[in-house]
């Protein structure tokens, strides 16, 4: 490891500083939902874009903009609909009257965290609008390039219950997710709480507790987290047992699997890692951070047969078996 790129200890506890800020933060809003703050936590550091999927009124909208809120960025809102155009989200040129020529407006997807609220309600052309935009980071008008901002985040939100008027994203939508994180149903006493913070109008408040530079210092302290060789090729052979379950797992699971996780969800899975070890304030990369939150890194890019559906068989059964076969370093 180079020296020069290493973490130093004043560094980790700056970010650790960040990082309690932020969840301290979350957590006086939220109520549970533990998982999702850390996969908000850990997209953000990583500067990529996560899909939630829940059914609908548990707080997907409130987490994102409690995150926004905290770190002082700009937010956006976008309710997608089938009748939603491509120009809607990235903008389009308005014909001004007064002098004859054209004028660019810019779209509401040009903010620092951008909540696109039940995506597979847009149609496939709009959802493919996005594209551009999540990969590039930029979208073009008019053959000109508009670049996003340097922290741009999109939380995208799908309920996976309501089917009528919807559109399944496609598996090259879905890859460009760095995480998907499933939402399920609070306890009882968790529901007591948010009843009391309801009363207590705990959510109209508004503050900052950390800047966008702060946010900036979390990602490139991310990018220079030390990750061994060894952990390298445990995520690279993670990645191959996807594409070749029958080598890896029994033949009763193998058989729900039509396809495996792409490149990009080994780079995924890598800088997932690198982000969980900053969190557990460490500057190197263990297997335990590769594990940490693989399910909602590979979920979403594995794909499984109708007969999966039909007996119950999930991805993350899928990706537990993988993970027991795989020799850990």
């Amino acid at each position: 490891m180079d020296n020069k790129n290493m973490i130093t200890q004043q560094e980790i506890e700056r970010c650790g500083d960040v990082l309690q800020k932020i969840r301290a933060y979350y957590y006086k809003k939220m109520v549970g939902q533990y998982r999702l703050g850390t996969a908000l936590l850990v997209t953000i550091m990583c500067n990529g874009h996560i899909l939630v999927e829940s059914v609908p009124g548990l707080a997907k909208t409130t987490a994102a903009k409690t995150m926004t809120e905290a770190v002082n960025g700009s937010f956006s809102r976008i309710q997608c609909t089938p009748d939603l155009l491509p120009s809607d989200i990235i903008g389009t040129q308005i014909l001004n009257y007064s002098n004859h020529t054209f004028e660019t407006k810019l779209g509401p997807v040009y903010a620092n965290f951008v909540l696109l609220d039940e995506i597979n309600r847009s149609s496939a052309k709009t959802q493919s609008a996005m594209l551009e935009v999540m990969q590039e980071q930029q979208t073009t008008i008019a053959g000109k390039i508009y670049k996003m901002p340097e922290i741009f985040t999109v939380i995208a939100t799908q309920n996976p219950i309501e089917q009528e008027g919807t559109y399944l994203l496609s598996e090259a939508q879905l890859d460009r997710f760095l995480i998907k994180e499933k939402l399920f149903y609070p306890t009882q006493d968790e529901e007591f709480e948010i009843l009391n913070r309801i009363e207590k109008d705990v959510f109209s408040a508004t503050e900052s507790v950390v800047e966008l530079e702060d946010v900036v210092f979390l990602q490139k302290m991310t990018q220079r987290v030390y990750i061994d060789d060894s952990i390298k090729r445990y995520i690279i052979a993670i990645i191959a047992a996807t594409r070749k379950v029958g080598q890896f797992i029994s033949p009763d699971l193998a058989k729900y699997v039509t396809m495996g996780a792409s490149t990009r969800g080994g780079i995924a899975l890598m800088e997932v890692a690198k982000a969980v070890a900053l969190i557990n304030g460490r500057s190197y990369v263990t297997p335990d951070d590769v594990r940490e939150l693989i399910h909602s890194v590979l979920r979403h890019r594995i794909t499984l047969n109708y007969a999966a559906v039909a007996d119950g068989v999930k991805e993350e059964d899928i990706i537990d078996a993988i993970i027991g076969a795989v020799q850990t370093p």
